[in-house]
């Protein structure tokens, strides 16, 4: 019998498996399994992309000898319905594996319990929770989704100490170092979708795409959505969204009808919005609709003026805050949250997550 030390060894590997997954298995989470004999690993695998194996299947299909009578550890309570994938259940159950040990349960009030319940029926060994508050935190996304039909929003700023994210001139290259911009590329790859206005297309005319090399996942950052709001028309048709080779992942979100869109290339998606009676953009509904087209995790890097007008519409779920040790110490340079402020009494109260550092820079993951 494995101790509660070894079970949650053999999960932060499943949980670390799961991690290679994200950004690639809209609308499905990220899971990893593991296999375990005698204290030995004779199988593992993950879900690589929503339709294909999932993880409990490509761990069998990679063993190395026989699971009769082996523990599964896996991230995510085993299905026990058909979908795309037969139930991992029933795979569970004709492979004679012995013990189950879960992290968390399927967050999908249709599925919850079902698949432990089943197993636990059929003789099988179950034991819940273990690592459980590391998979809540990789599934975050998933579960707000499937809850909600919502995707998870991230806002990132890169910020001085008195909380700008660009000089009186619009400059924000570079606040931080490239330890933190490496960083800004790993959330990239989390992520489904990257939100930005078209002040930052204008101004930059990034790329906003994955853009390092990722060790064993050569398809890294291949499914990331680029979604710029551009209420007036004023993003330059030359821009690299919308001509490079990604470009039929760009999704232009505009109110009515800008001139600019009988000028797009083809392969360009535009989502159309009416404005508020007061002529906002109605950001709300565009979370809505990404969520409808099954993102689960959005980051946004977008300027102050968007990061303000999610934050006024309670739309952010977690802000990563990367500060550097500078100060610019002026009154026109650009605040990191343009929004219409609260009064103290007002003010909502978050945690901070997770503090580290990259380089000189601080940062703070809070929620």
């Amino acid at each position: 019998m494995a101790t509660r030390e070894e079970d949650e060894r053999f999960m932060r590997r499943a949980i670390d498996l799961a991690r290679l997954s994200e950004g690639l298995t809209r609308p499905n989470p990220p899971v990893g399994a593991v296999l375990v004999k005698d204290g030995r690993v004779i199988g593992e695998g993950r879900h690589l992309q929503a339709g294909k194996e999932h993880a409990e299947t490509n761990a069998f299909l990679s063993c190395v000898e026989s699971p009769k009578g082996a523990t599964l550890y896996v991230t995510l309570e085993p299905c026990s319905t058909t979908g795309r994938q037969p139930p991992c259940t029933d795979r569970i159950l004709r492979e004679q594996v012995a013990r189950v040990v879960a992290a968390v349960p399927d967050a999908n009030p249709k599925h919850t319990g079902r698949g432990f319940a089943l197993l636990r029926q059929q003789g099988v060994e179950v034991q819940e929770n273990v690592c459980a508050e590391e998979a809540n935190e990789l599934i975050a996304p998933f579960n707000k989704h499937i809850t909600t039909g919502l995707p998870f929003l991230r806002l990132k700023l890169a910020m001085t100490l008195d909380g700008r994210i660009a000089d009186r001139d619009r400059n924000s290259q570079w606040i931080t170092g490239e330890e933190s911009r490496n960083a800004v590329q790993e959330l990239r790859r989390r992520s489904d979708a990257v939100l930005v206005g078209a002040g930052t297309v204008v101004r930059d005319n990034p790329s906003l795409l994955y853009r390092r090399e990722f060790p064993g996942e050569p398809r890294a950052g291949s499914m990331l959505l680029r979604v710029v709001i551009d209420t007036r028309g004023t993003i330059p048709l030359s821009s690299q969204i919308f001509n490079d080779a990604a470009a039929g992942r760009t999704i232009l979100a505009c109110l009515n009808e800008p001139p600019i869109l009988s000028e797009l290339p083809s392969r360009i998606r535009v989502w159309r919005f009416a404005p508020h009676e007061d002529g906002v953009f109605p950001y709300a509904e565009l979370i809505r609709r990404l969520g409808e087209e099954g993102c689960l995790a959005v980051l946004c890097e977008g300027g102050g003026h968007l990061a303000g007008a999610l934050q006024d519409n309670g739309l952010i779920d977690e802000y990563d805050l990367f500060y550097a040790p500078v100060i610019l110490g002026d009154t026109c340079a650009l605040n990191g949250v343009e929004g219409t402020g609260v009064r103290m009494s007002e003010l909502r109260r978050m945690q901070i997550r997770e503090i580290r550092r990259y380089g000189s820079d601080c940062f703070l993951r809070i929620r």
